[in-house]
């Protein structure tokens, strides 16, 4: 079994001038029922895409529109006979409960997860004719719900659904209400929106509809007693009653569906009802303003006879009061079924948008329904199912609510940029006609209304507010491309703003009297808020700002606060910098120059800033990472230049100090440039130079240019640097020379003292020296001889060519004889090394002789240590200090391998010569001891040749492996 929409369409026959017609709003379609029913369907219920119908044998057949195939066949606990026809289902939003109604009185309650209905023992003999379903949805149970009867008594029950046999199904069922002039036919219950403790309550009957406002009565714990008990009793409704009562027709009340095409920014859509009396359908909005107010105040009226009759001959209608027998609530439209047709009235006109003929005359109807949770409607017949299609039923709104004036909601339901266009060109049209042009002009901005028919529209009523806010709004919808349009517009904006805040600070320096709407503590609030606005503008929009017209437009006006603001916006810092130098506002300008990374801008003002605020200066360029130091040196030297202050003070030394001490700068011009300030210094002290060119030289990198330091050492007369200058260039007799020449003995003889490494260099030094020390203590020779004892290589003899002529020895007479002294010890020391030496040459003369006479012993047995054979076999070696012997060609074989090239070279060429047969006597005597020198000279197995071939490997390839395998 399964459900089969149809694609069959009937074109309308009836549509209003002025509706789109390419496409109907509404459109019947007939659902194929692709399964066999026995007998008629006598009730329905659809909600959230779930489809109840009800047959007459007491069968329920339960679809899901989701999924086709998905039915449940569902019976009735007993037989039609025995509790009556199903007259009535009632489903809530949710799907999720059904409470079913006999023509007996018997009322019985299924849950969607279950197939078995259960009796509602408590509503038994009670004939429901509607159901106001709890505002909390889905829940397990049906929680408080409210259910309306034939009698006119209203019920509370609250029903959950159980597996327990002997337990009921309702926890409770109470009477809380009796409308007292017949059936209660409609009843909806919802929420205040923002108050979950109120209630709004609909209840119609046949002649009346009642609106009950209030808190409920909650007590205790969910489901533990009524709550609507207390309502009722404290709140009085407000009545509406049909004029033509009493009425014994149809009637019913309808809500409509909930919105699901609303964005989430739009307002919430009020909840609109529909009942159906004698007059027609009364029909109008339930507010959601906290509930404030009588929803009948502005309700209107669909009387009967607006419905037209089908076409009669002769082209023309005419009216009848046939009977309505259901109605439905869409968004925007009634739906009526009148003598098989469906009819569709706007709500908001009351238009006929929609007739069509979809059943045959006399066909038994069971009414229309309206899914509320997904906005589909249907059309019940007693074999037939049909589905009202919703295409687009938004989509003439707007026309209806620009007609009403209704701006707002007019320019939400505009889809289309011509619609909105419209919308906004007729708001701002009656705006103005109303005097709110500062509404006017926010609407005006989105509109495409002439640029200038709008702005001379203020501009000839002074209304330069709403001018611009109106161009305001204007650039925000410009499209980027449009560059020229939006420079004009922005350039405009800052001249509104500048005159404005002018005429605020006139009024308030004037102290002007303002009319009693605007008294002056109101303009002291402008004027911030202005500037205020200004900024933000000035932030959103700086892009679309031309500089230069900008700044001329500001400055035109004097606003420096401003001017400021908009030069720090597009971070245009060398302006901001260039106006506070301009007018030497220091502080001003260190403020900004704080902010700042661009190295640029330090290069270009550290020069006026020096000499201005050095001690800022430094600090904010010491936290700049990026600043090249060797850029900053003009600015640094004309500081240098016009500074009167101490080294310790000199801001430019600090900085330099800083960028070689913390960054360690190895510019050559940075190092320079502090030497040059050090040397020109005005003070005599030269320790601060001095310390610097005694710490380059302890870290082994010079990173000066020492004949540039030496120059001006020499010109500003630094003698300590220019000889530590000397020294460091290993120019030690031009330092002694530069010392001495500033009659710096101490200085001179540190210099002479230094070349250890050098003991000629270092006496010649000491002899420059002694020469100059002489010379300046001629009257005190005693003194002079004293320091010249500081060198140990100056000797008196070194000295005396120094003395005047005048000098008597007397002077130096105990120089003399210590000399003399020392030279006789010298002379003694020799003669010992001489006798030394020939007692040694004694000695090893003997044991040159002792030498011929030593023997070594060879046993018969003994073996060569190379090749292992006999010793005595063939001529031989023995070592005696460690007892080794080997063939004579066994120990020249294990010698070549191990010496150079040309020591082996020269052993082959001797062992050819004296195996030669014409070689004799004294030359063979002679190659022989050659060769025994160079092969017999030491024992390759413990001597230092056996050392050298530590890498030999024990075995090698000429050794049979096999012996040595373990």
């Amino acid at each position: 079994m399964a459900l089969e929409p149809s694609n069959s369409y009937v074109a309308p026959s009836n549509l209003q001038d002025g509706y789109d017609t390419s496409l109907p709003i509404f459109d019947v379609q007939r659902v194929q029922l692709r399964f066999d029913i026995s007998s008629d369907f006598v009730a329905a219920a659809v909600a959230n895409n779930v489809l109840i119908l009800a047959l007459s044998t007491g069968r329920i057949l339960r679809f899901d529109l989701d999924n086709a195939e998905d039915i449940d066949d569902i019976d009735l606990p007993k037989k039609p006979s025995e509790i009556g026809v199903i007259r009535r289902l009632f489903l809530d939003p949710s799907a999720s409960h059904l409470i079913i109604a006999t023509t007996s009185g018997e009322n019985y309650y299924l849950h969607t997860q279950s197939r078995q209905p259960k009796a509602l023992a408590r509503l038994k003999g009670v004939q429901i004719e509607s159901v106001a379903w709890n505002p909390s949805q889905p829940t397990a149970s049906t929680r408080e719900i409210l259910i309306g009867a034939t009698d006119g008594n209203i019920h509370e029950a609250y029903i959950e659904p159980s597996t327990e046999f002997y337990r009921r199904e309702e926890k409770y069922v109470k009477n809380v209400y009796n409308v007292s002039d017949g059936a209660v036919v409609g009843l909806w219950v919802d929420t205040v929106a923002g108050r979950a403790d109120m209630r709004r309550i609909v209840v119609a009957t046949p002649n009346r509809i009642l609106h009950f406002l209030g808190k409920s009565g909650r007590t205790g714990h969910e489901g533990s007693g009524s709550i609507y008990a207390r309502f009722f009793e404290h709140e009085g409704p407000s009545i509406h009653e049909d004029p033509k009562a009493p009425y014994s027709g149809h009637s019913s009340l309808v809500i409509s569906p909930e919105a699901i095409d609303l964005a989430p920014s739009d307002p919430e859509q009020p909840r609109t009802f529909a009942w159906l009396c004698a007059q027609g359908v009364y029909h109008g909005s339930l507010s959601s303003q906290n509930g404030e107010g009588s929803p009948f105040t502005e309700a209107k009226v669909l009387p009967r006879d607006a419905i037209p009759s089908p076409q009669a001959a002769g082209g023309r209608r005419r009216t009848t009061q046939d009977p309505i027998t259901s109605i439905a609530l869409t968004q925007f439209h009634i739906l009526k079924l009148v003598d098989g047709r469906v009819l569709a009235f706007n709500q908001l006109d009351g238009n006929l948008v929609y007739d069509q003929a979809v059943l045959e005359p006399g066909l038994t109807t069971i009414g229309l329904y309206a899914d509320a949770k997904k906005n589909t409607y249907w059309l019940f017949t007693q074999r037939e199912i049909f589905e009202v299609v919703v295409t687009d039923e938004s989509r003439d709104v707007w026309k209806i609510m620009l007609k009403n004036q209704q701006f707002e909601a007019a320019s939400r339901y505009a889809k289309t940029a011509a619609q909105k266009d419209a919308v906004a060109t007729a708001s701002g049209d009656h705006s103005v006609s109303r005097g709110r042009f500062s509404e006017a002009a926010a609407v005006y901005g989105r509109s495409t209304k002439a640029f200038e028919e709008v702005a001379l529209t203020f501009i000839d009523r002074s209304e330069h507010d709403a001018l611009r806010k109106y161009l305001l709004t204007k650039l925000s919808t410009l499209k980027k491309s449009a560059t020229m349009q939006r420079i004009m517009v922005a350039s405009w904006l800052v001249e509104l703003y500048m005159a404005k805040l002018n005429i605020l600070d006139d009024t308030i320096s004037a102290k002007a009297e303002l009319s009693e709407s605007a008294p002056i503590a109101s303009v002291k609030e402008d004027l911030p808020t202005i500037r205020r606005e200004f900024q933000e503008f000035i932030n959103k929009h700086k892009s679309d700002l031309d500089r230069r017209i900008t700044y001329d437009l500001i400055s035109s006006h004097g606003r420096e606060e401003e001017l400021l603001y908009y030069a720090n916006t597009v971070n245009d810092y060398n302006y901001v910098l260039s106006y506070w130098v301009q007018r030497e506002r220091w502080q001003e300008a260190m403020t900004v120059l704080k902010k700042q990374t661009n190295s640029e801008i330090f290069y270009q003002y550290s020069s006026v800033l020096m000499v201005h605020v050095p001690v800022d200066l430094v600090d904010i360029m010491m936290r700049q990472s990026t600043l090249e130091a060797q850029k900053l040196i003009p600015a640094l030297l004309n500081y240098n230049r016009t500074a009167d202050v101490p080294l310790s003070q000199n801001q430019a030394v600090r900085y330099l100090q800083y960028c070689i001490n913390h960054r360690h700068s190895t510019s050559p011009a940075v190092h320079n440039t502090l030497i040059s300030i050090y040397a020109s210094a005005p003070s005599a002290d030269e320790t601060p130079l001095y310390s610097y060119l005694t710490t380059q030289s302890a870290s082994h990198d010079q990173f000066y240019d020492a004949d540039f330091a030496l120059r001006l050492c020499i010109q500003h007369q630094r003698v300590q640097s220019c000889v530590h200058i000397y020294v460091a260039m290993s120019q030690y007799a031009s330092a002694v020379e530069m010392a001495l020449k500033h009659d710096k003995i101490d200085l001179a003889a540190s210099v002479a003292d230094s070349a250890t490494n050098d003991p000629t260099l270092r006496k010649k030094l000491w002899l420059k020296v002694a020469k100059s020390v002489i010379q300046q203590n001629q009257s005190s020779i005693k003194s002079a001889m004293d320091f010249l004892k500081r060198c140990e290589l100056l000797r008196i003899e070194d000295l005396i060519p120094f003395f005047p002529d005048f000098v008597v020895i007397d002077d130096f007479k105990e120089e003399i004889c210590t000399a003399l002294e020392e030279y006789s010890r010298q002379i003694d020391d020799l003669k010992r090394e001489m006798d030394d030496s020939a007692s040694t040459a004694t000695h090893i003369k003997k044991d040159i002789r002792m030498l011929n006479s030593r023997y070594v012993i060879v046993e018969p047995g003994e073996k060569c240590w190379k090749c292992r054979l006999p010793l005595l076999s063939r001529q031989f070696f023995v070592f005696p200090s460690c007892q080794h012997g080997f063939h004579v060609d066994c120990l020249g074989e294990v010698v070549l391998r191990s010496v150079g090239v040309g020591k082996g070279k020269r052993i082959r060429e001797l062992r050819n010569e004296i195996g030669r047969a014409v070689v004799g006597g004294a030359k063979k005597d002679a190659l022989g001891r050659e060769f025994d020198g160079l092969v017999a000279g030491a024992c390759v197995l413990c001597s230092e040749m056996a050392v050298k071939r530590i890498d030999e490997p024990f075995v090698t390839a000429a050794d049979n492996k096999d012996e040595w395998a373990l």
